[in-house]
């Protein structure tokens, strides 16, 4: 799987960002399989942590500090997902990854290992 992120950049404190996924090559050895895709992001000095995932149905998950700021989406017609950011924060500066990992029906996407991953994209909010 190829997943290729746009849409970083530099805002200030308050201010809203957009970034986009597309990915290709996706593969779907069963049926019931599908891709849980996500958002992740490490900031700087720090591990890389998830903060938004959503299966194919629509269902998300959320990091509890981008809880109704950020909102993840996708369209599965174009391979794309989606992450609007929202009333940006000095401590989001980060550089944002989009990744896909393949799961079976008894799975629930979370912030599990990813197999799949962008390049990154920076973010940088300052005040």
């Amino acid at each position: 799987v190829k997943l290729v992120e746009s849409g970083g950049g530099s805002v200030q404190a308050g201010e809203s960002l957009r970034l986009s996924c597309t990915g290709s090559g996706y593969t779907y050895p069963s049926p019931n399989s599908r891709y849980c895709m996500s958002w992740f992001r490490q900031r700087p000095g720090l591990e890389r942590e998830g903060i938004a995932t959503i299966d194919k149905d629509g269902s998300t998950v959320y990091r509890d500090s981008v809880k109704g700021r950020f909102t993840i989406s996708r369209d599965n017609t174009k391979n794309a997902v989606f992450l609007q950011m929202n009333s940006l924060k000095l401590e989001d500066t980060a550089m944002y990854y989009c990744a896909a990992q393949r799961v079976g029906p008894a799975v629930t996407c979370g912030f599990f290992e990813h197999d799949n991953w962008g390049q990154g994209t920076q973010v940088t909010v300052s005040s």
